[in-house]
């Protein structure tokens, strides 16, 4: 109820001022050679299924007059990067259902290259956020089973983002079998750990962790609700306190 409410009251006191942007979201999937083809479903299946959530939806559609933008691209090698759905403006449920059944409507077409190039993934976001200067907030999501092997550094590229508004949060994902015991809980600190210290950026960004692809769906819920929550408060807070 308080986000409606102050909702409300930035509509009255911004007026006609009132930027048209709440918040430009970058999702980006990992699709490495690490990924099998039902892992890659899990994941594309997963944020729309997480997209159509009754809080995310709910969340996302408060304000049709500022909607959230929303990009989805897959990354894994430096040379492989491939935007899924373009910028879009989500006003309303015709645009949700748009982009999820593109999501699940997208086929793998080739095998991706084993090498995971997280810092790529960095900038091809950063770029992709680039043109959305006019939001309140500007959020790259990065979902990743590993750490770099190839291409830029994610630590080179987080220091060339120093100075900017720019968000990055990122998807940690462990390892699926149950059979692996307590090394999936070891490896899935580690790899959070390693996100936290060379690619989440900005004084919001967090980690969230999926123990397996299978939890993928419900670990990006958690991580949608996060970034949503709060966008309004936070916008108004700094108007007050420049």
């Amino acid at each position: 109820m308080w986000r409606f409410l102050a909702l409300a009251l930035w509509l009255c006191v911004s007026g006609a001022t009132a930027q048209t942007c709440r918040q430009a979201l970058a999702i980006g999937i990992d699709v490495s050679g690490s990924v099998d083809s039902r892992e890659y479903r899990l994941q594309l299946d997963g944020l729309a299924g997480a997209l159509l959530s009754p809080e995310v939806r709910r969340a996302i559609l408060q304000a049709p007059d500022m909607p959230i933008r929303l990009a989805v691209f897959e990354w894994s090698g430096q040379g492989h990067q491939r935007l899924l759905v373009g910028w879009t403006a989500l006003r309303g449920e015709e645009d949700l259902a748009r982009v999820t059944s593109r999501l699940r409507a997208v086929r793998r077409v080739t095998e991706a290259p084993l090498g995971t190039s997280v810092g790529t993934a960095m900038l091809f976001g950063a770029d992709l956020l680039s043109g959305q200067q006019e939001c309140w907030r500007r959020t790259l999501d990065l979902s990743g089973d590993g750490m770099h092997n190839e291409g830029p550094n994610p630590r080179d590229v987080k220091s060339t983002l120093s100075g900017t508004t720019l968000t990055i949060n990122a998807l940690a994902v462990g390892a699926d079998s149950p059979a692996a015991g307590d090394r999936r809980h070891v490896e899935i600190a580690e790899l959070s750990s390693y996100f936290r210290a060379l690619v989440i950026h900005g004084p919001d960004g967090f980690v969230e962790t999926a123990l397996g692809f299978e939890d993928f769906e419900a670990a990006m819920t958690r991580k949608l609700l996060r970034e949503l929550q709060g966008i309004i408060l936070s916008h108004r807070k700094q108007d007050i306190h420049p």
